[in-house]
């Protein structure tokens, strides 16, 4: 089985003549009408592809696959190897629409991340957007650049959106998300994300930029905060371990402080949302964030009535209350896919905690922290005490 990629150059001799002696071509409706492919050996890409899939298998002569672009970079060789496997396969990639895109734009993309919404739900895709700098978005007809702009309108980012690469009626377009928002676009098209106030680094070594960070649950001293305002390291590595921050989650850190959480769970790779009241705090944060080089936009306001219009997030970290407690974490246990964390330092309030998630569904763990330094005295250790704190988690299992 020959699965020939195609990207609008002029294909090779051997996919001519893998094309003329096949006795069955499938692939999409559009290449199938391109290269005029007669219907009596045509079977094309519907719905599940369960149906095409089977005229393959039954099929005894030779059979060519078409696909678009690089059939191997989010496309039908993984599911082709699956069923017939790997070894009845012979690939001929075309340039994908990705390298087709960044090369139109004049970027390079070595460093940018890849995401597909095609049919997939589009939320991590989007949470990618949020958290990295430069990312390429494969769309589908139902969630496309003007969709895609819109969940990410107010974030300052700049679009490229590349319309049908490789045919005649090419289009390349550049804007923000209010001109995206606002247009009509034709399938298929690539869309690229990038902030360009954090694209330019220096040369990497791992294609698609996501590394681990050389530190995480840092010290207190990286965080500018008010008077030992903050998550202390260790207390952060725990929370950290149950909110589980990654690549596509989206997190909101709830009295935020410093921000010295939301800003580890964006080290880590996952978006994150700041919600902070105190306006010098906020002018913290955003330095904070700064400071470790990654985008945490923060929410100036008082939840609950701020957490309202964000979007649902994976995880939610409550560093800080007020008077709303008993609401606040309410809204967050019902918005939360995953799990909603908070630190107390107060014993009254661990057990309404406890019982408010477990209300709304999720699997509650409470844990006491205290951790204590050994500092040293002249020749002497000592150990100092430390502050305490209650951890409870609530988790979807």
């Amino acid at each position: 089985m020959a699965v020939i990629g195609l990207d609008g150059s002029p294909r090779s001799p051997e996919a001519i003549e893998l094309l003329e002696g096949a006795a069955l071509v499938a692939g999409g409706k559009r290449h199938l009408e391109d290269l005029a492919i007669e219907p009596e050996r045509a079977v094309s890409f519907e719905g599940d592809l369960s149906g095409a899939l089977s005229r393959i298998e039954t099929e005894s002569g030779p059979v060519v696959v078409l696909a678009s672009g690089d059939p191997g970079f989010f496309g039908i060789v993984r599911l082709l190897a699956e069923k017939f496997g790997s070894g009845a396969l012979r690939v001929m990639p075309a340039s994908s629409s990705v390298a087709l895109a960044f090369a139109r734009a004049g970027i390079s993309w070595d460093d940018a991340v890849t995401v597909s919404a095609h049919g997939r739900e589009p939320r991590r895709a989007v949470n990618v957007c949020r958290a990295h700098p430069k990312v390429a978005v494969l769309t589908s007809p139902d969630f496309g650049p003007a969709e895609l702009a819109k969940e990410l309108g107010g974030l300052g980012r700049t679009f490229v959106v590349a319309e049908r690469l490789g045919r005649t009626e090419e289009s390349v377009f550049r804007g923000d998300a209010a001109e995206v928002a606002g247009m009509k676009w034709e399938d298929p098209n690539v869309v690229l994300v990038l902030d360009e106030g954090r694209t330019a680094r220096k040369k990497g070594w791992i294609s698609s930029g996501i590394g681990s960070p050389e530190r995480w649950a840092l010290p207190e001293d990286q965080f500018e905060h008010r008077s030992g305002m903050i998550t202390k390291g260790p207390t952060r590595a725990f929370v950290l371990s149950r909110l589980g921050p990654g690549p596509g989650d989206l997190v909101w850190d709830v009295g935020s402080g410093s921000g010295s959480v939301a800003i580890e769970c964006a080290r880590l790779g996952a978006a994150a949302i700041a919600v902070e009241r105190d306006p010098e705090s906020c002018a913290r944060l955003r330095r904070n964030a700064e400071r470790h080089g990654v985008d945490v936009p923060v929410v100036e306001g008082e939840a609950p009535d701020a957490l309202r219009d964000l979007p649902e997030p994976d995880a939610v970290f409550i560093g800080g209350t007020g008077g709303a407690f008993e609401e606040i974490v309410k809204l967050c246990a019902a918005r939360a896919r995953r799990s909603v964390v908070l630190a107390l330092v107060g014993l009254e309030r661990v057990v309404p905690a406890g019982r408010i998630l477990e209300g709304c569904g999720l699997t509650v763990e409470s844990t006491f922290l205290q951790a204590s330094p050994v500092e040293g005295v002249g020749a002497m250790r000592r150990v100092v005490p430390g502050s305490a704190v209650f951890v409870v988690c609530g988790s979807r299992t």
